[in-house]
């Protein structure tokens, strides 16, 4: 019979929340043994996820606490200013990160140089173990201790299972834990755009009635920059470099649309769906091209019954999923990071046992408050924002306009958007 391997951990995911998870407890000195279904260098590629991530001030702090955030950082861009509008109604909101702290809301990176700098931090760490391409096949939770199955025949047992593979979670399924979902009938529609003009870190998020539009400032690149881009590409884009002085300004677009709609504008000449975009975006960035693909992807809420079972804890999009219309589902996970990595660290370091009921209680009962509150804010958001209803379109104009005369609620907003 194959022996089982002993670690203190055993996480399913090798994503984001996964990966800084693994980072975060191996830090504080638990071995830690990380189960990925897929490749992990396929996760950089760029055709394999297009977005990118709105890191707020306060997950920076909890990912620099993890390990990750120094090579995270070498590929942000600030957010300093964030303007909201109504369709074409005059009336904005606009948040300066200035009114509150000298530090900004928060930052956008590409969602594969966020795994890339995990990744690479995790290989450094001596008590992770990387097991990639193998997928758990049967879960076994007893009292004391949790034993997992491989594909590959390996026997894995750990004080803790974490099930950190996103949606569609494999261990909540194993677990039989319940999932609400709410399909709100909508897909984000995410390319980046490079534009003549700098954005000076300005986030927008337009609501119109088919859903938000969301323009997103993202690092420069200069010239000579690979970024993983042909030949060709990287001749264009020198040559756009030099035109721009020496740097290429660019902006991920988030652009949500009716489903029925989307596979149009997939297939639209790229002359036609630049002109789609400047419509939306204005002039404000000057001319605009479109690089790399154009990804799309369904939008729905997501509510798991329970975040834990015996021996196991759900983490991040396995726990909870939301409309990306704040731009705060990866924020929720990472706060998930933060308080159950406080919560094990301490029993840890303190001989305790980190899969104990009492510690998956303690988890489970500081999260449930903010997720609830936060999925709730969300989906009332999206319909209330997401429809041409006059009374309505009325109501959210005065809405926005309030905001931005009572400092103290806006100063709330923002340090919400914050993190803090």
């Amino acid at each position: 019979m194959t022996q089982p391997t002993i670690h203190d951990v055993i996480i399913s995911g090798g994503g984001m929340v996964g990966m800084a998870t693994a980072c975060y407890l191996a830090r504080a000195g638990m071995r830690v043994a990380v189960v990925e279904k897929d490749a992990l260098g396929a996760q950089l590629l760029p055709e394999f996820d297009g977005r990118t991530c709105a890191i707020s001030l306060g997950s920076s702090r909890i990912l620099d606490e993890a390990g990750v955030w120094a090579g995270i950082a070498a590929h942000a861009e600030a957010i300093n200013d964030i303007r909201v509008s109504d369709g074409h109604a005059p009336i904005f909101l606009h948040y300066d990160h200035r009114e509150v702290s000298d530090e900004p809301f928060g930052y956008i990176v590409e969602n594969r140089h966020i795994r890339a700098a995990m990744q690479a931090a995790a290989a450094q760490e001596p008590n992770i173990s990387l097991l990639e391409k193998t997928s758990i096949t049967r879960v076994q939770t007893e009292a004391e201790k949790v034993t997992v199955h491989l594909d590959n025949g390996q026997i894995l047992e750990a004080a803790l299972l974490i099930g950190a593979e996103g949606r569609n979670s494999p261990v909540r399924d194993m677990a039989s834990i319940s999932v609400t979902t709410l399909d709100y009938k909508q897909t984000a529609i995410v390319c980046t755009i490079e534009h003549t003009l700098p954005h000076h870190g300005l986030a927008q998020e337009r609501f119109l009635p088919v859903g938000p539009f969301a323009v997103l400032p993202m690092s420069p690149l200069r010239a000579g920059s690979a970024e993983g881009r042909s030949s060709e590409a990287l001749a264009q884009e020198d040559r756009n470099a030099e035109r721009f002085g020496g740097l290429t300004h660019r902006s991920s677009l988030v652009w949500v649309e009716p489903p029925e709609r989307v596979q149009m504008y997939m297939e639209l000449p790229e002359e036609e769906f630049v002109q789609e975009i400047a419509e939306r975006v204005g002039d404000y960035l000057g001319e605009i091209k479109t690089v790399g693909g154009r990804f799309a992807y369904p939008l729905s809420m997501q509510y798991a019954k329970s975040f834990t079972a015996q021996r196991i804890a759900l983490l991040g999009d396995a726990a909870h999923g939301m409309h990306p219309i704040a731009g705060q589902g990866v924020n929720l996970g990472f706060r998930d990071i933060g308080e159950f990595c406080k919560l094990a660290t301490e029993v840890f370091a303190a001989g305790g046992d980190i899969g104990s009921p009492e510690l998956l209680a303690r988890y489970a009962r500081s999260r449930r408050l903010d997720t609830i509150s936060l999925l709730t804010a969300t989906d009332v958001l999206t319909r209330l924002f997401s429809n041409n209803i006059i009374p309505l379109q009325l109501a959210r104009d005065l809405g926005l306009w309030a905001v931005g005369k009572l400092p103290p609620l806006k100063r709330f907003f923002m340090r919400s958007a914050m993190g803090i």
